[in-house]
């Protein structure tokens, strides 16, 4: 990718955070809009999890990640501190691809 279109792209986001701002400047947004955009991280992080754990080059893979995130996952959930989950998610990843 050429630089003239990384700057034009960059410009391109910027000016569409900078139209946000400028239409709805200092109006404040319904109360059923805002309780939706509180929800969109919960929503959208299991989303990216999901399509980097589960698919290869535009199709479905079950390997060696799909351990690792449920160790992760179940850690997460018994409340393993955070560095920990991370570790514990990389370690069986790497044991089952040792196995495998």
């Amino acid at each position: 990718m050429s630089w003239t279109a990384i700057l034009v792209l960059g410009g391109g986001c910027y000016l569409l955070k900078v139209a946000g701002l400028v239409l709805l400047g200092g109006r404040e947004l319904p109360p059923v809009v805002n309780r939706c955009v509180a929800l969109l991280p919960a929503a959208l992080l299991p989303a990216l999890i999901a399509v980097q754990t589960l698919t290869t080059d535009d199709r479905w893979v079950i390997d060696a990640r799909v351990a690792g995130v449920g160790a992760a996952i179940v850690a997460a959930w018994r409340k393993v501190p955070f560095p920990a989950v991370i570790v514990i998610g990389a370690a069986v990843t790497a044991a089952v691809r040792a196995l495998a």
